[in-house]
């Protein structure tokens, strides 16, 4: 048994396709259903069901990836332990939402990057539900994202941070600089808003569901940057962190509105799972990424979760 039939094995049980394993390893296709078949032959079991082009674990292929999981984690301590270099070389998966990719990593990236050249980084951009889905099954190191607190006692949070959600619009649109706008006005106008499983959207439509309101967006797109373009050329208005855009307000592009009686907060999060072993690729990106935080001194730290937090 090899350890690169297990990685191999590992890639297709999480992202159910050979083809998509095969893909992010750089091997063709016809290799990993070698390995895998290789593995079956020695384990004597059959890993994976096979129908059509839809593959899913087997009783055994269940039990046998939580081995693979606990030996993949003890090479990496193995390696960690061992390592000579003075700086890490390794690999390390991130995931995010698309509005901190855009606005918060590239700072952090950058530096990672002049830090540690050697380091190989991948991101996944998702809802957070699909990324702490996907970091549960050990497919990312690290999850960076924006939403209600949520806590698991699968996860260690190392950051949690309180972000203001705005209405915003173009410094040159009438409601910037008006005193508390009343939120039919606002909402009655034409908006560009994230879809709807962006987290702050979702808890848009469910607070003014509450008070039987509804918003109507002319355009809806994943892309924050694409959002807040618009909203420079004065077409319409949108709902983002204050974050992502906060130097357009600075700049005197953009301003947030002032909507009476509207207050809408979120929290920046970041967690790893409790088994993973934080090698020290994991270690200096969420040192980073704690130094970057507004109040990292206060809320970059492992948070010990009660039953009741659950």
């Amino acid at each position: 048994m090899e350890f690169r039939e297990i990685t191999t094995f590992l890639q297709a049980a999480q992202l159910k396709s050979f083809s998509k394993a095969a893909q992010k390893l750089g091997y063709s296709q016809g290799a990993v259903t070698i390995q895998i078949k290789n593995l079956e032959t020695e384990l004597g079991v059959r890993l994976f069901d096979r129908i059509g082009k839809q593959i899913s674990l087997t009783h055994h292929g269940n039990l046998f990836y939580q081995y693979a999981i606990h030996l993949t984690k003890e090479l990496a301590q193995i390696r960690d332990v061992m390592a000579d270099a003075k700086e890490p070389k390794g690999t390390l998966a991130l995931g995010t939402i698309e509005s901190l990719c855009s606005s918060l990593f590239p700072p952090i990236l950058s530096e990672y990057h002049r830090l540690f050249p050697e380091v190989s980084v991948s991101i996944v951009i998702d809802s957070p539900m699909v990324l702490l889905d996907m970091l549960n099954e050990n497919a990312l190191d690290i999850v960076y994202f924006l939403d209600k607190r949520l806590y698991d006692r699968k996860w260690v949070k190392v950051l949690e941070e309180p972000e203001e959600i705005v209405f915003t619009a173009s410094a040159s649109h009438p409601f910037s600089g008006k005193k508390e706008l009343s939120l039919d006005e606002v909402i009655a106008q034409p908006f560009l808003l994230t879809e709807r499983d962006a987290s702050y959207r979702n808890i848009l439509d469910r607070y003014l569901a509450a008070y039987g309101k509804k918003i109507r967006p002319f355009l809806e797109i994943g892309n924050t940057d694409f959002i807040v373009q618009m909203l420079r050329e004065n077409t319409g208005l949108s709902l983002l962190p204050l974050f992502s855009i906060e130097e357009d307000i600075q700049s005197g592009r953009l301003a947030a509105l002032d909507v009476a009686d509207f207050h809408m907060q979120v929290w920046r999060q970041i967690v790893y799972h409790k088994d993973k072993w934080v090698t020290r690729e994991m270690q200096e990106f969420l040192r980073l990424a704690g130094a970057r935080s507004s109040n990292h001194e206060k809320t970059f730290h492992s948070l010990d979760f009660s039953p009741e937090q659950i």
